[in-house]
């Protein structure tokens, strides 16, 4: 795909996109790096091990009217490698997502088929993830005192199973595009309390879109400047985050990050051999003296000797 292909595609999903909200599943300001845990066509798309972790505290110091810390934070630990013999790679991921007085615990393994198209490489991936859903009800304050769908609860748990699929297309130290479905099932889970009609946990289904570009200056070598855009959707409402980097001699970054009616995010990072330490900071851009939100991703990459043709794979987290 040309540069003009690739910057007409990012341009238009920026345009079409603007103005969307979010939904459940969790994101993250330095989203092309939690591309292990939403698309498992990416997994060993890459020159070696790469494992990875963020920590999101979103809305720092947030709390109701009780005092009680009810900020969202969440954890997402990933790992994926390439592994020849079956022709693709694998991988993995644990979520720990609490959300007031929510608590989500997520643990999936993914395999991806990798395609030679000649110049790139296409990954069809799949994977399969248990979720532990966790609600302190008894916490809750309702608008109608005595809900009898409330009261009845204490706190509620349940496990559920489900299923993702994805493609992730990519041209090595060139453009990159990955479509995915996570919660693929939407699994519903026992109903909650005595009552069996009343409200299940259910599995969060969303749909992804990612794409993003290096761009490369023959007049300063040292620099790159990298868009990417990241639409996420469950159908009845979306998503957009659209960023953009500058990298200095693959050492250093600093890059924004704009989430329509939401946030406004800077982000630095720091490449120091084979780990990469990134860190953002989302401002609010909702009004309601809602604080700040803080980042931090640390990744490592274990290189491997993949015996390879001349071409050179990196993953899209190291451009």
């Amino acid at each position: 795909m040309s540069k003009m292909k690739a910057t007409v595609l990012i341009a238009f999903l920026l345009v079409a996109i603007a103005g969307v909200r979010a939904q459940q599943a969790p994101i993250f300001t330095n989203f092309n790096n939690s591309y292990a845990y939403i698309n498992p066509g990416f997994a060993g798309l890459s020159e070696g091990v790469n494992v990875l972790g963020i920590y999101r505290q979103q809305w720092a110091g947030f709390t109701d009217t009780d005092g009680n810390e009810i900020a969202p934070t969440t954890l997402l630990v990933t790992g994926d490698m390439p592994i020849r013999a079956l022709g693709g790679g694998i991988s993995f991921s644990v979520l720990n997502d609490q959300l007031g007085f929510e608590k989500n615990t997520n643990v999936g393994l993914g395999y991806s088929y990798h395609i030679d198209m000649g110049g790139s490489t296409m990954g069809l991936g799949v994977s399969v993830s248990l979720l532990n859903r966790t609600v302190n009800f008894g916490q809750l304050v309702t608008t109608q005192p005595g809900d009898p769908l409330i009261s009845q609860l204490g706190e509620e748990s349940g496990m559920l199973f489900d299923l993702s699929v994805g493609a992730f297309w990519q041209i090595p130290e060139s453009f990159y595009v990955g479509v995915s479905a996570i919660n693929l099932l939407n699994t519903t889970g026992k109903a909650l309390g005595d009552d069996q009609t009343a409200a299940s946990f259910t599995t969060d289904r969303t749909l992804y879109f990612v794409a993003g570009y290096p761009f490369l200056f023959e007049s300063m070598p040292a620099f790159k400047f990298i868009p990417s855009v990241n639409v996420m959707t469950n159908l009845s409402s979306a998503q957009l985050n659209a960023g953009a980097k500058v990298v200095y001699n693959d050492l250093f970054s600093l890059g924004v990050n704009y989430r329509p009616e939401e946030s406004v995010g800077i982000t630095v990072g720091l490449t120091i051999k084979d780990f990469v330490l990134g860190y953002a900071y989302d401002i609010n851009t909702m009004g309601y003296n809602i604080p700040g939100s803080h980042e931090i991703a640390l990744s490592y990459c274990f290189k491997l000797d993949m015996n390879r043709t001349p071409r050179d794979y990196r993953s899209v987290r190291y451009l």
